[in-house]
């Protein structure tokens, strides 16, 4: 006999993330990873900066700067703030603490791939509720909850798709779930969204006892290199985690940088400045080739090709990656005929276009 791992842990594919390299080639512009095209904010880097003199030290157990910062920026109670390393990590702790054996995980067709790892990790059962006109569906996520429904992630907005639901929605969604599931609202997204109808879910955990939200500050703020996320939970949500969580998770250069990037308002409205003008801009010339685009409220869009021929794709992905332009395959999401598209720096977004022209004449039948 050697050792085995539990059930469900063989039948994960290893979360592989977005390329970074072109083969010979220098330079590149990684779009990929949905990672800020304006960097991590200049007060986010100082304070990261000071944080190294404090190296040997451990952590603040509880990330308490953090979570006060956190707490300031949204008018929260810290107490109920859990930070972790990237909202990854807290994405999986909630599956850890809250389902067993044999339960069922909810997710929408084109959610997260970590809800598939974090469920199959714990030996329980994923459950895909099949998407309307790639945006989750309320119906028919309702429609798959069973007696052992234990847990339902909603990413929203989500990603790779760039859909999300109304607020009205996702209380819809809430409503239709027994008290004792808990609705688990990723919002990693949150602060590029600009519609009327959207909220990141403060309120409902505000308001009831079985919902979480979790943001990160890989996106806008631009520190994907030091993971460090959070979420905002119920009291007795953030007890549970707190007690499972490792006791130094956020290293002390992450917490110090996050704290100042959240503080830092101006880059961040610079940021969303940079992507409401960007996202319209890379939708409309690339529909303008002839390519569907959908609509996205996130800071990336989804591009369509078609499924055979000379203009799948594959052969995309290949012509743009000879050219120093790194989207990413949405393949092992279930979508195998499109590339995400990051908004990038306003060179990157313009090298895009035009690759895509040339890829689209050079290929024609």
């Amino acid at each position: 006999m050697t050792p085995t791992p539990k059930p469900g842990i063989l039948d994960i594919a290893p979360y592989v993330g977005g390329r970074a390299t072109a083969p010979g080639l220098a330079k590149v512009h990684k779009l990929s990873s949905n990672e800020t095209p304006l960097g991590a904010s200049p007060a986010a880097r100082q304070a990261f900066e000071a944080a190294a003199k404090n190296l040997a030290l451990y952590p603040e157990g509880s990330a308490r700067l953090l979570r006060e910062a956190i707490a300031a920026a949204h008018g929260l109670n810290a107490e109920r703030i859990v930070c972790g390393n990237g909202s990854d990590e807290l994405l999986t702790l909630l599956a850890n603490c809250y389902v067993r054996p044999g339960d069922e995980v909810l997710f929408s067709q084109y959610g997260f791939l970590v809800y598939r790892i974090a469920t199959l990790a714990n030996s329980a059962v994923p459950v895909t509720a099949p998407e309307k006109n790639l945006c989750a569906d309320v119906d028919a996520m309702l429609a798959a909850v069973t007696p052992k429904t234990r847990l339902v992630f909603l990413t929203n907005p989500n990603n790779p798709t760039g859909s999300y639901l109304p607020v009205q929605e996702v209380r819809r969604l809430h409503a239709g779930l027994p008290p004792s599931t808990l609705l688990v609202i990723d919002a990693a997204y949150a602060e590029y969204v600009r519609r009327n109808d959207y909220e990141a879910g403060i309120e409902l955990v505000t308001q009831f006892d079985n919902v979480v939200m979790t943001r990160t500050f890989s996106k806008i703020y631009g520190l994907a290199g030091l993971r460090v996320g959070w979420a905002f939970c119920p009291a007795a949500v953030a007890d549970v985690l707190n007690r499972v969580r490792g006791p130094f998770n956020v290293s002390v250069p992450a917490q110090a940088a996050a704290a100042a990037a959240i503080a830092d308002h101006a880059h961040v409205e610079t940021a969303q400045a940079h992507n409401a003008k960007w996202l319209p801009w890379l939708t409309a010339n690339i529909r303008a080739l002839g390519l569907r685009v959908d609509d996205s409220v996130g800071n990336f869009v989804l591009i369509h090709f078609a499924a055979d021929g000379p203009h799948t794709a594959a052969k995309a992905d290949a012509f743009l990656t000879r050219h120093g332009l790194i989207l990413r395959s949405v393949a092992n999401y279930g979508l195998p005929h499109a590339l995400r598209l990051t908004v990038g720096t306003e060179e990157a977004n313009r090298l895009v276009v035009e690759a895509l022209a040339d890829f689209l004449r050079e290929t024609a039948p």
